[in-house]
């Protein structure tokens, strides 16, 4: 799914593994592990996806980078 944000790119959930993965724009790639949907859900309706994801999702859940 497409963000309008000027960080982040897109992001993309998988519910059978809450894996999400989030796209910045430049290209860099992470995965972040046992995310639950509502977060995924949060980030995606969020007024703001950059804010969002700074106080939710970075730094709260584990993660590798993969592009």
């Amino acid at each position: 799914m497409l963000l309008n944000s000027s960080n982040l790119y897109s992001a993309d959930y998988d519910p059978w593994s809450g894996t999400l993965m989030i796209v910045f724009h430049g290209g860099r790639a992470y995965e972040y592990y046992q995310v639950p949907h509502r977060e995924f859900a949060g980030l995606v309706n969020a007024g703001s996806h950059g804010k969002y994801f700074h106080e939710h999702i970075k730094n709260h859940y584990a993660f590798q980078r993969v592009g």
